[in-house]
């Protein structure tokens, strides 16, 4: 059996990037060089049904051994964000980490200190993997590959052990929204999953944050700063206004747990016009609605101050919170907590605080809780995993699939 350490420094390899702004799904051709590698690993260990199909979702299937026992699914996503670079990724392996601050890069100084990740701690006389500090490291989502690859490997290597038909899929453009555009549920196969996407080891998440797009626009007047008084109007200033409004700390730097925010994503202008966009989240619905009110009123304030349609918003919802949808599957969340205790792990109800594909999904009719992948600070140059980590997950994996044959 491959070990999960080379499985996924085989993975991160390939520059899986996703890309904003694309029309073509997948958004970038690495994803098809990576799915490709994949449908030939599931071919060599005895997957059937094995697709890869136009739009690069990956569709695989280990059948069953045992009659009446239900089909099971687990989907991992194939790109790594746009927001660093994935290209020329150079892994580096942290062995018997010593707790402390960890040096990435000599050349640029680059260094993962401990005062900023505290949680690094738990894994001191482990072996980490991280970046040189030019790139992200990928280990969202490959790390979510490596773990379901490495069961399916398992189970074809046991024939002797009963399980139901075991579903894969691999998805590309996940983390711009687009994994599941073009998802098929009935080629899938399977009626229940999970999304292995998530945090570190230990952590179960049934719930998301429900989100908006707000889409504000700001028009001024120009008029030459010499004779501007009571006539000039700067889109720009009245744009800060705006934000000025909002409550400072109900920002993503200032919030955890099931706390909600406003997100400014992106402000440009100059004095005749400004645009903003907001991220606007909350678990719970009222919160949610009353958060994308406050934008509401306060444009209409601004417009009561300065001029009528000075400004105009438009707002999208863009996730809805999956625990509506999961919580009559709440078998799910139960037997992966089971298969945790099983393996030696505490789990970990968390909320997510982000989207999964498992959040369209469970929408579309397929429940799926999302599972940990044993990742930290995904996103960027300091994202790392412990190579221990992905070898527990696959064990519990492993023993989640054993979970499902045990019920009949």
């Amino acid at each position: 059996m491959k070990k999960p350490l080379e499985r996924f420094l085989s993975y991160v390899a390939v520059d899986t990037q996703s890309s904003f702004g694309v029309e073509t799904v997948p958004s970038t051709p690495g994803q098809f060089e990576l799915a490709h590698m994949i449908c030939d690993e599931l071919k060599a260990l005895g997957a059937e049904d094995v697709e890869l199909t136009e739009h690069c979702h990956v569709y695989a299937k280990l059948p069953g051994n045992t009659a009446d026992v239900p089909a099971v699914g687990f989907i991992a996503h194939l790109d790594t964000s746009p927001a660093l670079s994935g290209k020329d990724i150079h892994p580096c392996i942290v062995h018997n980490y010593n707790g402390g601050d960890i040096v990435l890069n000599e050349n640029t100084g680059c260094t993962m200190r401990i005062e900023d990740y505290p949680e690094l701690k738990r894994y001191k006389g482990g072996n980490l993997v991280v970046t040189d500090g030019t790139t992200l490291l990928g280990s969202d989502d490959k790390s979510g590959i490596t773990e379901i690859m490495g069961m399916l490997e398992y189970y074809a290597e046991h024939p002797e052990l009963p399980h139901g038909d075991i579903c894969a899929a691999f998805t590309p453009d996940e983390e711009i929204g687009r994994g599941t555009d073009c998802f098929d549920i009935e080629r899938f196969g399977a009626k229940l999953a999970y999304t292995v996407d998530g945090a570190d080891l230990g952590k179960i998440s049934f719930e998301n944050l429900n989100s908006a797009e707000a889409h504000i626009v700001v028009k001024g007047t120009s008029i030459h700063p010499g004779r501007g008084k009571n006539k000039l109007k700067n889109a720009v200033l009245m744009a800060i206004e705006l934000q000025n409004m909002l409550p400072v700390a109900e920002t993503p730097s200032h919030t955890e747990g099931y706390e909600g925010f406003y997100h400014l994503t992106e402000f440009h202008g100059d004095v005749e016009r400004a645009e903003m966009i907001y991220k606007v989240s909350d678990f719970e619905t009222e919160k949610f609605e009353a958060r994308k009110e406050r934008l509401r009123l306060a444009c209409e304030y601004l417009n009561g101050v300065y001029d009528a349609g000075t400004f105009s918003i438009s707002v999208k919802d863009t996730m809805r919170n999956m625990r509506e949808a999961i919580e009559p599957h709440y078998e799910l969340v139960e037997n992966a907590m089971a298969a945790m205790r099983d393996v030696g792990v505490e789990p970990t109800l968390m909320p997510c605080r982000g989207g999964t594909d498992g959040v369209r999904l469970s929408f579309m009719g397929l429940p799926c809780p999302n599972l940990n992948t044993g990742s930290h600070n995904c996103h960027g140059r300091f994202e790392c995993v412990p190579v221990e980590s992905l070898e527990k997950i696959t064990e519990m994996l492993i023993a989640l699939v054993a979970r499902y044959a045990e019920k009949i």
